[in-house]
């Protein structure tokens, strides 16, 4: 039965990216002129992803902390990544943003597509040119007040459990003088794992936005910031999970 309800989301999934992709490419082509950032088209695409979770009432989506993301502000996001539908999840969010993604995702037919069309940055792993395109074109979004997502671990975790972060979210946040908002998911592993073939559609998933992190803190070091938010994920993923925290928590005294 799980493959088979799985074999029927997967039809639905794609042909529907056929169709709403072909909105999103009218939504851009009437909208672009007067809205560079491409607001409305993220938008139309927030509503898009978030959809295939409202149409399974049995994939229960809790957002808690959402009032931490200030509209007129703007942001490096940071989220750890569980699973494939991480994307969609933070699509609910409803929240502005240019996604980082890597060249693979942008391949692909109708999504990959929908990227180009809201101007998401495209990252092609471990070539140092395209880490530099990258780093310089979300410098650009940033200073045009627009936040960016990411997954700072770089990749799907293969156990569901928080991995070694990369330095680049914290560099930007530096660079360009913005907050840091971490966002921890809990539950899409059990949906749709690393390598897994049919999906889990009864399912409690929670999403916690916590309070930004400010880079005042940190002495301009990139460095101690990403362990400084990984150990907060880390202790916070655990007190979702009903864990107790191997270790407390501080903000580092400011300068």
């Amino acid at each position: 039965m799980q493959a088979f309800l799985s074999g029927l989301f997967s039809i639905y999934f794609f042909t529907s990216c056929a169709f709403f992709v072909c909105i999103s490419a009218l939504i851009c082509l009437v909208t672009a002129p007067l809205d560079p950032r491409r607001r409305a088209v993220h938008a139309f695409s927030c509503w898009w992803g978030y959809h295939y979770f409202q149409i399974n009432p049995l994939w229960k989506l809790t957002y808690e902390g959402t009032e931490n993301i200030e509209p007129d502000k703007t942001y490096v996001l940071i989220a750890n990544h569980q699973s494939l539908a991480d994307i969609l999840v933070l699509y609910g969010l409803h929240k502005r943003f240019k996604w980082i993604s890597k060249e693979s995702i942008y391949k692909v037919p109708f999504l990959g597509w929908n990227m180009a069309l809201n101007e998401d940055v495209l990252l092609r792993r471990g070539d140092i040119k395209s880490i530099r395109e990258m780093m310089d074109a979300c410098r650009k979004w940033l200073k045009r007040d627009c936040s960016i997502m990411l997954f700072p671990e770089g990749t799907r975790s293969e156990n569901g459990e928080l991995q070694p972060f990369r330095d680049g979210a914290f560099r930007l946040a530096m660079d360009c003088n913005v907050d840091v908002v971490p966002i921890v998911i809990d539950g899409t592993f059990d949906v749709l794992p690393k390598g897994g073939k049919h999906l889990v559609f009864k399912k409690n998933i929670r999403i916690k936005v916590l309070p930004p992190v400010s880079c005042s803190a940190f002495e301009g070091s990139s460095g101690k910031m990403r362990t400084y938010v990984r150990d907060l994920m880390a202790s916070v993923l655990a007190e979702m999970r009903g864990q107790n925290p191997q270790n407390v928590v501080k903000m580092p005294a400011k300068a």
